[in-house]
């Protein structure tokens, strides 16, 4: 399951490794400018707090992709284009939240990869509350660090 992030389509994925593969079934939305990206898996686990995200984003992401597990609250954001920008800069293929972003035209400016399940212009806290590097699990899918993970228009499959 390896090739250019242009060339990957979830579907024709699916296809040829059928239970290989987890199906996202929450209907995320794409924001960034890049619809379709892959990479290996990091989590994060936060609620309603976005320093633990910021911090993280602020790290080398060697072409991985953040799960963000936000327990999918829509009350406030956990991502917005500063943050993207930041995490586009060093190195991320993208990021999936389970929760809320903001700036959506920032976002789909930027050529990264961003899903998430809306949008809420208000600002999520930031006490650093959060785990990271554990195993998260919505939509009917496990994720877990070091699996690798396929975004796109379809949705969102992983590795089991």
């Amino acid at each position: 399951m390896t090739g250019q992030q242009a060339e990957l389509n979830t579907a024709d994925l699916y296809d040829e490794y059928g239970e290989q593969l987890q199906s996202v079934s929450t209907q995320f939305q794409s924001f960034g400018g890049r619809t379709r990206f892959h990479g290996p898996v990091r989590t994060l686990k936060c609620h309603e707090d976005n320093l633990l995200l910021k911090q993280t984003i602020a790290t080398p992401g060697n072409g991985a992709v953040l799960v963000v597990d936000g327990g999918g609250s829509l009350r406030c954001e956990l991502l917005g284009g500063n943050m993207a920008a930041q995490a586009l800069e060093n190195g991320w293929a993208g990021v999936i939240v389970n929760g809320a972003i903001r700036d959506r035209a920032e976002l789909a400016d930027l050529p990264f990869g961003v899903k998430a399940l809306g949008s809420n212009p208000r600002k999520g806290t930031k006490t650093g509350a959060g785990e990271t590097d554990l195993v998260v699990a919505f939509g009917g899918a496990v994720f877990r660090p070091g699996a690798t993970v396929y975004c796109d228009d379809d949705g969102i499959l992983v590795q089991r």
